[in-house]
């Protein structure tokens, strides 16, 4: 998957088309992020306690990985792969498919 935790994205299609935010939690099991702020989800808490209250928690779920793209400065870009060095010491880098600079 190539979009990570910590990653700034922008929404390209749902209810929240347009939004931006931070990636909290990746899943790349199931292809699924949770941004901060997007596709936000009220959940009804029943006390626990007697005398105590319940509570109305609002909650970011999980939006599917083709719904977002990576934000590099404010336009979204595309991710590619490209590795770096030879033989045992090579690593795969992330880089922008627009600009060729690495992520």
């Amino acid at each position: 998957m190539k979009i990570k935790k910590g990653d700034t994205v922008i929404v390209l299609s749902g209810k929240d088309k347009g939004k931006t935010g931070e990636v909290i939690v990746s899943m790349p099991t199931t292809e699924q992020v949770i941004v901060e702020g997007v596709n936000v989800q009220t959940h009804h808490q029943k006390n626990r306690r007697t005398r105590s209250q319940g509570q109305i928690i609002e909650k970011s779920g999980a939006i599917h990985v083709s719904n977002v793209a990576l934000l590099e400065g404010k336009k979204p870009v595309r991710v590619g792969y490209k590795t770096e060095g030879e033989g045992a010491e090579a690593k795969k880098v992330r880089i922008s498919r627009k600009t060729g600079k690495t992520i």
